[in-house]
């Protein structure tokens, strides 16, 4: 292969030719950086930026659409400025400057300089660093993740911040979609597919980096692309429970943000709020430890709550929402059908002061009870009929005159009663109402002193599935 050669700028208006520059002024041991500039050749000065602004795209190629809003969102509409393109490798084939040719058709773009680097050590390029801190965007080309983690405590790294910080923004497609996570999936040992990783989440291919890009908003998440078209869902599934397993993130729980591929765009703008483009893109979250992440076995891992962004649909990054998922589970590496698509639960937001508790299997017994003392009311506890012998316990206590009230909302694909019991387990009342999707509710009053145990009881009735019910647990 013919070395690559650095570039230098020729002062011109538009598309500039490249001149060749001796190899020893750069990385002797391995193909020099490669620079091509298009655009203005002087950089756009001005003061304040109104960003961040950030795309994640589920393939290589920039997304016009939400390259423009993130271009208008951090120029507030008014001037121009300039953007950063890094790449791992080459193109093999067409325009060697792919994601800037398309970059450069957008409103308000001053010029679109592509970096190709071919080391860790590049991160450490002066004209390289001094590039990336004049301009408002850095967009990172698809190609291998494990090039760019690479990177990692170079000067790259801070100078990639120091554009966010001003009010820029960041963004990339494929591998550079990976790469704009805290928790970055970096493939250093190879790919891993969805059967690999669900069959053992400790799988050689699995490897992560940490703590290179922490952007506002973004916390405990793990982008993962291509997603539907490669049936990804299954490992960002292990990663998600491996994240939490390993303790990567922070507060028991982690994120995985998953785009598809052919024009899949999550814009996410300064504020964190994520608006899709193109096609859809999936959020899943795994908010407990796993049942089984073990290295050689299996995974299972119960009740992943997904929420799927279809195009034009939003997604709040720093307030996350508490509904709107559905749930899918996996047993012993085996996941449920249907992962791309499932009936929202619309009624689980807590009220004001209220918590959340999604049933973690096995809780199906009194001695297995999912514990929800501890949770504020009013309470909101969700779980599915996953079979139709399934029963699901959780636990709660009452005070001396406390009344419990429990509205359960029951999805269409199963009956479930409810029952409220006491410490040993006796049914004290219950609702049992007919018909699938028929939700049910019940009353009751502790009149003994002091504070009494009980468990809320939901068992399948007739049917069964993965769609989850919810209930409001409320004590007055």
């Amino acid at each position: 292969m013919t070395p690559r050669h650095a570039r230098r700028l020729i002062p011109a208006a538009t598309a500039l030719l490249a001149v060749s520059l001796p190899l020893a002024l750069h990385h002797p041991a391995h193909a020099a950086a490669d620079r091509i500039r298009l655009g203005s050749a002087a950089d756009v000065s001005r003061t304040t930026w109104n960003g961040p602004a950030f795309t994640m795209n589920g393939a290589g190629g920039v997304v016009t659409a939400s390259m423009s809003r993130a271009v208008d969102a951090i120029r507030g509409g008014t001037g121009s400025l300039d953007v950063v393109v890094l790449a791992g490798s080459a193109p093999t084939s067409g325009s060697k400057t792919p994601e800037c040719d398309t970059i450069m058709t957008v409103t308000g773009v001053n010029s679109c300089t592509t970096w190709t680097l071919t080391a860790a050590s590049d991160g450490n390029n002066s004209q390289v660093n001094t590039d990336i801190r004049n301009a408002e965007f850095v967009y990172f080309a698809g190609g291998d993740q494990c090039r760019y983690a690479a990177w990692k405590g170079t000067a790259l790294e801070a100078s990639v911040e120091s554009v966010v910080a001003k009010g820029g923004g960041s963004g990339g497609g494929s591998a550079g979609h990976h790469i704009n996570s805290p928790v970055v999936y970096d493939a250093c040992n190879g790919s891993v597919t969805s059967t690999q990783a669900l069959a053992n989440p400790y799988d050689r291919a699995i490897s992560f980096t940490t703590g290179m890009f922490q952007w506002a908003n973004y916390g405990g998440v793990i982008n993962d692309s291509h997603f539907v078209t490669r049936d990804r869902m299954g490992r960002t599934m292990a990663f998600v429970a491996r994240a939490v397993k390993d303790g990567l993130t922070t507060g028991g729980a982690a994120w995985g943000v998953g785009v598809e591929e052919g024009g899949g765009s999550l814009f996410i703008d300064r504020n964190g709020l994520g608006t899709q483009y193109g096609k859809d893109a999936y959020v899943v979250l795994g908010d407990h430890q796993p049942e089984q992440a073990v290295d050689r076995k299996p995974l299972t891992y119960s009740n992943f709550k997904i929420w799927r962004l279809t195009p034009g649909t939003t997604f709040d990054f720093k307030n996350r929402p508490t509904c709107g998922y559905y749930l899918r589970s996996v047993t012993n590496g085996t996941p449920d059908a249907n992962l791309y698509n499932g009936t929202p639960v619309t009624n689980c937001s807590p009220q004001s002061g209220g918590s959340t508790l999604a049933e973690s299997e096995p809780n199906d017994t009194r001695d297995q009870a999912n514990d929800a003392t501890a949770l504020s009311a009013p309470a909101t506890i969700t779980g599915g009929m996953k079979s139709t012998s399934d029963r699901d316990y959780f636990k709660t206590t009452l005070g001396s005159g406390q009344t419990a009230s429990l509205n359960c909302a029951v999805p269409d694909a199963y009956d479930a009663d409810v029952y409220w019991l006491d410490s040993a387990g006796s049914t004290l009342t219950r609702s049992v109402n007919d018909g699938a999707g028929t939700d049910e509710s019940l009353t009751f009053t502790r009149t003994a002193t002091g504070t009494g145990t009980y468990y809320v009881d939901v068992e399948a009735y007739s049917g069964s599935g993965s769609s989850p019910y919810s209930c409001t647990l409320s004590k007055s």
